[in-house]
């Protein structure tokens, strides 16, 4: 069974940075897709940013230009790094694995942008 372990979380200021890592119990070379998903109070869970095995990224409109998704191959690793956080960056953050009919998710890691 597939295990992704996210660390990182926590609380910043608005303006200020916080780095996500999401280790897997395997190499990350045998997903197709990884990627970071959010779920705010009352609302639903959403994409924030994925990756490809093809290197292709994918970010949600309200994040461009101030998160950034990557991976480490020899860590076995997808971090998120975020910049310039707002109060509605807010969430639990989730690490999300794909691969051919299976998905699998991490228990998720809180993030709270407040002064």
């Amino acid at each position: 069974q597939v295990q992704l372990v996210e660390t990182g979380g926590g609380l910043a200021q608005p303006g200020g940075s916080l780095r996500l890592s999401c280790a897997a119990s395997e190499s990350i070379s045998r997903f197709s897709v990884l990627g970071w998903y959010r779920q705010a109070p009352g609302k639903q869970r959403e994409l924030v940013a994925r990756m490809s095995s093809l290197g292709t990224t994918n970010y949600a409109d309200s994040v461009k230009g101030r998160f950034t998704i990557s991976g480490n191959l020899d860590k076995n690793t997808v971090s998120l790094q975020m910049n310039s956080l707002k109060p509605e960056d807010t969430a639990v953050y989730y690490c999300k694995a794909d691969r051919i009919g299976y998905e699998y998710w991490g228990q998720g890691t809180q993030v709270t942008v407040s002064s």
